[in-house]
């Protein structure tokens, strides 16, 4: 739920030690939310009107006017992020959250932004994208002095350009974005645009990674490369809600990539153009259909599409290990080797324990074996017709005719039409297929697995 929490006298002192007496009229009260379920767009009470995004988990940050001028505030603190039900992790974020609120603005806006410093170290924060003067692009050390603990610096510039934007740290950023640190930033058109159309859904969403080990709830913020927690909005699979769409609405997802590696984004059932990236609309020469976009580390993609087609539609990173939880590295291959009495006497003796099922992952679920407190199944989520078998990078599009513009409830499972639905074959015995004609002799396989996951 939203709450509105008093900065502490002492805290407001320092602010105002910090913060010039042109923008300290009165320090505005900060916004802070701690539910995890995605809440209904933030429609504009003051300013220029515009259409408001919905956060995919998330939210966007209330603002005042003051004298013209669009004030937020952002407090940096420790927070506790339930990834998913049962499995919560202490993470770094913004205003209860990480990621931390949405800040949606209008092209031409004049924007302030106190920044409240309630982490254990110094701060500070990198406007990702954003056209302005250089002392206010947050890059500590080089363009403005370090936040420290307990202080209120304050952002003033133009949002000079329209399009989807992120911020983040910029100060110790290995660690704190490791740790959870980042938002979206949407400007929106003051005007109607060539290359901006209207839409009946806007989402967003930002894309991260973590290395909790099972059982633990925080983050390894050396981790380089080996993540076992892919996520949207530091949500996992089935914690993600549901995108959920009127038929035949024009849909725009917006996503952002803050991990250390590319993610091919793919959508079921429907073919998307992207219309814009993190530099701005893309022009109409330069478009042409895709139902899968790759995500480069640091860049925003902005994908558009009418959801032509009633149903649950997969959408989801397509690299396979990043729809998964808690992924350990080491888990061994056991494809074709009855291990189901010796993996539960080793789990006796170490609780951490896993191997791969003798027919695949899908064992493993089938087994149930216990898991760690606070810790993720690795393969989950249950559908209509039995379980889903995914985690992390993933949720559905839910494409409804009785939608109501506006309601983005969870509508719950498609109702398939009769006969559209894929059945077992009970006709006649059919004909064996045409086979390879298998190599003679024994296969000699000499083979040197390579190590690491450099490439994820």
């Amino acid at each position: 739920m939203i709450s509105r929490r008093s900065l502490f006298s002492a805290g407001a002192a320092v602010a105002a030690a910090s913060v010039s007496r042109v923008a300290m009229a009165a320090l505005p009260e900060p916004v802070i939310q701690t539910s995890a379920a995605t809440a209904a767009p933030l429609q504009p009470a003051t300013g220029r009107p515009y259409r408001p995004v919905v956060t995919l988990n998330g939210w966007s940050l209330p603002w005042r006017m003051n004298a013209g001028v669009k004030e937020f505030h952002l407090v940096a603190e420790p927070v506790v992020r339930e990834m998913t039900p049962g499995f919560n992790a202490n993470l770094w974020g913004y205003n209860g959250q990480s990621p931390g609120p949405t800040i949606e603005v209008v092209e031409g806006d004049q924007v302030r932004i106190f920044v409240t410093n309630r982490l254990p170290e110094h701060h500070a924060v990198h406007w990702h994208g954003q056209r302005l003067p250089n002392g206010m692009d947050g890059v500590a050390g080089l363009t403005q002095p370090a936040i420290p603990p307990g202080k209120t610096f304050v952002y003033e510039f133009e949002a000079r350009r329209p399009g989807t934007f992120m911020y983040h740290p910029h100060a110790d950023e290995m660690v704190q974005m490791a740790m959870g640190m980042y938002g979206m930033w949407i400007t929106h058109p003051k005007a109607r645009h060539p290359l901006i159309a209207d839409v009946d859904r806007d989402f967003c969403f930002l894309l991260n990674a973590f290395d909790i080990e099972p059982g633990s709830a925080t983050p390894k913020v050396m981790t380089m490369l080996d993540f076992n927690l892919w996520a949207w909005n530091s949500r996992i699979f089935p914690g993600i809600d549901t995108l959920n769409v009127r038929l035949n609405d024009r849909v725009r997802i917006r996503v952002g990539n803050l991990t250390m590696t590319n993610h091919p984004i793919h959508l079921h059932g429907h073919e998307f153009e992207v219309t814009g990236t993190d530099g701005g609309p893309v022009p109409k020469s330069a478009r042409w259909p895709e139902v899968t976009t790759d995500v480069a580390v640091g860049q925003m993609r902005q994908v558009e599409f009418i959801a032509s087609e009633e149903g649950d539609w997969a959408f989801h990173c397509h690299k396979s290990h990043h729809t998964m939880n808690a992924m350990g590295h080491d888990v061994p291959t056991m494809i074709g080797v009855d291990h189901t009495d010796v993996a539960r006497k080793i789990t006796k003796l170490i609780p951490g324990y896993m191997a791969m099922g003798e027919r695949g992952m899908a064992d493993m679920a089938e087994m149930e074996m216990p898991l760690p407190d606070n810790t993720a199944p690795m393969m989950t989520g249950q559908g209509p017709f039995g379980g889903v078998e995914m985690g992390g990078m993933f949720s559905i599009l839910k494409v409804r005719r009785d939608q109501k513009p506006g309601d983005y409830r969870d509508p719950g499972w498609f109702k398939h039409p009769k006969g559209t639905v894929a059945f077992e074959w009970t006709g006649a015995p059919l004909a064996e297929p045409v086979r390879a004609i298998p190599p003679s002799g024994e296969a000699a396989v000499n083979a040197r697995k390579p190590s690491g996951h450099g490439h994820h």
